[in-house]
């Protein structure tokens, strides 16, 4: 498979790259959002993406960096017929200061690593 930036598919880093987020992210989010985020695996598992998912993760990048939505509000989006706003909508400027939305994504970013760190030390 061919990766680059006008290529079919792309790799994690180059979508990483894109996007301006750690690899990491994707991965959680492609679990978080299995609905909207199917990547394609080649061999050994790589992860490859098309055009129209990292559309998709841009969304979502936006939704929750920019408009305040915490992971669980998109995905209430995403369940109330929201999902073509995803890739449809347009980006915004969003909030100039940290938001409640905000806070709240960090904190449940933080519990979420929290939660791995501890089921990773058995």
């Amino acid at each position: 498979m061919t990766t680059g930036e006008n290529a079919y598919f792309s790799s994690i880093s180059d979508v990483s790259k894109k996007l301006d987020l750690p690899s990491h992210v994707l991965r959680f989010w492609e679990k978080q959002f299995p609905t909207f985020i199917k990547p394609t695996t080649g061999a050994g598992g790589r992860r490859y993406y098309r055009a129209a998912d990292v559309a998709v993760l841009d969304k979502i990048k936006d939704l929750l960096y920019k408009q305040g939505y915490t992971i669980r509000g998109v995905k209430k989006l995403l369940s109330t017929g929201g999902g073509s706003m995803v890739a449809d909508a347009p980006k915004s400027e969003g909030p100039k200061n940290i938001s409640e939305g905000e806070i709240d994504q960090a904190i449940e970013l933080l519990l979420s690593a929290s939660l791995a760190l501890k089921t990773a030390d058995g």
